[in-house]
């Protein structure tokens, strides 16, 4: 398979980014002096944000450099496509890598053959028109190095532009998706200015999280790059791997014998994993439980200070996401996994409340010391049982 750009690859990029762009819903109506007062009000917040996340969490960054390293952009939503198009291309290199090897061999070339980067350009646009209307904000921990933006379309541009890559990776970068808070804040009726802070301090505690914590981008990037490595690219072992999912899938079904509702269902990731990529996904889990709790509770715990509404717009937004939206939408989160990025924020959140209120914001804040004091899965589900193996 060879890429638009002329090098091997799995995915069309440029098509993706052009599939998406041309796929994806247009965001609020609003003038332009609206839009640029929003970009402005959410550049002020974010810088705001900074401050008010390190003084409740104690947390640092572990240099001026590292903070002035990793900017914030305002973004729509072509914009976030094209970061997160940036991201990926970053992030799945050795699995590209692996597959041309498994190409050169021939035991699989009839099957990629098959498949098409154009075609799956075409796929990943699609899903990434869908994802980018979901999303407020985003850390993007694999953003590639500078320079990370073009210049704009034109000098009245309100919005940032990523650069697509592919240069090496970077330090990572802070993504607000304008339209996207603006809707939200008018569908829940809350005060614009509270709720634009209120989503900044979640987006800035990432921020934070990474710039104060030298290593742990590190350590999420081995995890994932192990997690690629086990990928097995042998058509067989896949297709005999979703013969034992779809079995394991109907036993619980219902008049199948199963336990009908009862049962837990498979994403799409889950089907195809491997007994290695389980483990190391168990890992990921607990550690994406924690940052996005730890989020939460910061985005919570500074609200009642500068964010007079705050716990306004937190019963709104829980409601909203409980009640999800429409059949279709609500299908599409369970199989893109989204519905368990849901329960990332509220087991993270219990994680973080249950260990401060045991040991402290100080005593919580060990768990930022080395990958051996990160929660294991079963701790974040127990806070008490992290608290005596680390938190003494």
């Amino acid at each position: 398979m060879t890429s638009a750009s002329g090098g091997a690859d799995m995915v069309d990029w440029n098509l993706a980014v052009a599939t998406a762009t041309r796929l994806v819903r247009p965001g609020p109506e609003v003038s332009r002096a609206e839009a640029a007062a929003v970009v402005a009000e959410l550049r002020r917040h974010a810088l705001a944000a900074e401050e008010h996340v390190r003084e409740f969490t104690g947390m640092r960054s572990s240099s001026l450099a590292d903070a002035a390293a990793t900017p914030v952009l305002i973004v729509d939503r072509p914009g976030w496509v094209r970061a997160n198009v940036a991201g990926f291309r970053t992030i799945v290199q050795p699995l590209v890598e692996k597959l041309q090897a498994r190409r050169t061999g021939g035991s699989a070339s009839a099957v990629l053959g098959t498949v098409g980067e154009k075609a799956t350009g075409i796929e990943v646009g699609a899903l990434l028109a869908f994802l980018s209307t979901k999303v407020l904000g985003q850390y993007e921990t694999f953003a590639p190095a500078e320079p990370s933006l073009e210049a704009p379309d034109s000098p009245a541009a309100l919005f940032d532009k990523p650069r697509l890559g592919p240069e090496g990776p970077g330090p990572g970068r802070l993504l607000l998706v304008a339209p996207n808070i603006v809707h939200v804040e008018r569908e829940l009726d809350v005060d614009p200015a509270d709720f634009r802070l209120w989503v900044c301090l979640h987006e800035e505690t990432h921020r934070t999280q990474f710039t104060a914590v030298p290593w742990l981008r590190d350590h999420i990037q081995s995890e994932v790059q192990s997690f690629l490595a086990e990928t097995d690219v042998d058509p067989g072992a896949l297709v005999e791997r979703l013969r034992d999912a779809a079995g394991s899938l109907g036993a619980g079904l219902p008049g199948l014998g199963g336990r009908g509702g009862d049962a837990p269902s498979a994403g799409l990731l889950e089907i195809v994993q491997s007994p290695a990529q389980r483990e190391i996904l168990g890992r990921l889990t607990a550690v994406m439980s924690l940052l996005e709790g730890h989020a939460d509770v910061v985005m919570d715990g500074v609200g009642p200070a500068v964010v007079p509404s705050v716990a306004e717009i937190r019963e709104k937004f829980q409601q909203r996401r409980d009640r999800g939206a429409n059949r279709l939408d609500l299908v599409l989160r369970r199989l893109l996994g989204m519905d368990a990025k849901l329960r990332q924020y509220q087991d993270g959140a219990v994680f973080v409340r249950g260990v401060v209120e045991r040991v402290g914001m100080e005593g919580f804040n060990r768990v930022w010391t080395s990958p051996n004091t990160l929660p294991t899965k079963d701790e974040i589900h127990d806070p008490a049982a992290w608290v005596a193996r680390v938190g003494r």
